[in-house]
């Protein structure tokens, strides 16, 4: 059921590749991340599940489509706990410029859970399947180095880590360029770069810094997948939000969290490119239609399979 349940969920994602496809490089980024939550949400209906959103555009007052607890799905079929980000860069795809992706992570409840994070920041250390276990976000970012680069059998100024480029990261940013380390530094989107960490043909060697962590859930979920490793910890900005974490987890929000506290069980993790990027390409229109690359992932059989799709649209009448 699961495998069948990843390769119709790329449908979903695909779905709304396409529709933000339109919008890109035209400068409107809430009309592009309004066009793939549309595409998504009728995408969902025909599905043979009774899914829940547990990570999605925001609360039911906030967001018209896509809200946590919305059901999808024809309501027949396995329940399914679902992250989703219609998509995720909505600035890149405005731009143009590379990296915007559509994705969902999933699990089937019977086989696992994903967890329910609220909307706000969290501190992420991402590293792919040779450092699994072996680096503490506890630790300074120079320890960490140190450890990566063993792993990895590289010097330490081979390595590349990835952060979002924000003004709260220049402390980290000249931490890590002390140490003689790399840089490569992401507009938006740190879940394509979460991704790009444990793939070892992207030239990341890790992911570093504070971001969402609705976006850490959905990453948490790849990382399964591909057998990396992902500590985290809440950034609060103020004690409200840890107080309403507090509440949502039933537990300590101080506590660092490991990737199977964020994705527990058998997970799925589907995501199409909008914009072209290092994983995957982005869509591309064609007379008869357009083309689209897609990732699919299940953590139970750890295979990973890249879709390329052509779609025909119908003609006019």
């Amino acid at each position: 059921m699961d495998r069948n349940l990843a390769l119709e969920l790329v449908r979903v994602t695909e779905a709304g590749a396409l529709a933000s496809a339109l919008w890109v490089g035209k400068g409107d980024r809430k009309a592009a991340d309004q066009a793939a939550t549309d595409a998504m949400r009728r995408a969902f209906d025909s599905l043979p599940m009774n899914g829940t959103i547990v990570i999605g555009e925001g609360e039911r007052d906030e967001a018209p489509m896509l809200y946590i607890g919305e059901k999808v799905g024809s309501g027949d079929g396995p329940d399914v706990s679902i992250a989703v980000d219609p998509l995720e860069g909505t600035n890149l795809c405005a731009n143009g410029t590379p990296n915007a992706i559509s994705v969902i992570g999933a699990t089937i409840n019977e086989q696992g859970k994903l967890m329910h994070a609220p909307d706000i920041y969290m501190d992420k250390l991402v590293v792919g399947p040779d450092a699994a276990g072996a680096v503490d976000i506890t630790l300074p970012p120079k320890v960490n180095l140190k450890v990566l680069s063993k792993c990895l059998g590289k010097d330490v100024n081979e390595l590349t880590i990835g952060i979002l480029e924000r003004e709260r990261h220049q402390e980290l940013i000249d931490e890590i360029r002390q140490c003689g380390a790399r840089v490569m530094l992401v507009p938006d989107g740190d879940l394509s770069i979460a991704i790009a960490a444990i793939d070892e043909s992207s030239g990341v060697d890790a992911l570093m810094g504070i971001g969402g962590a609705p976006e850490g859930v959905i990453s948490a979920c790849a990382v399964r997948c591909m057998g990396g490793d992902m500590q985290a910890r809440f950034h609060f900005r103020n004690e409200d939000e840890r107080e309403r974490t507090r509440k949502m987890l039933d537990g300590d929000p101080d506590r660092v969290f490991g990737v199977n506290d964020l994705a527990a069980g058998n997970v799925l993790f589907c995501a199409t490119g909008v914009t072209d990027g290092p994983l995957m390409k982005g869509v591309k229109f064609t007379r008869d239609g357009a083309t689209s690359e897609s990732m699919v992932m299940r953590s139970r059989s750890g295979t990973i399979r890249r879709i390329q799709t052509h779609h025909r649209f119908p003609p006019e009448s």
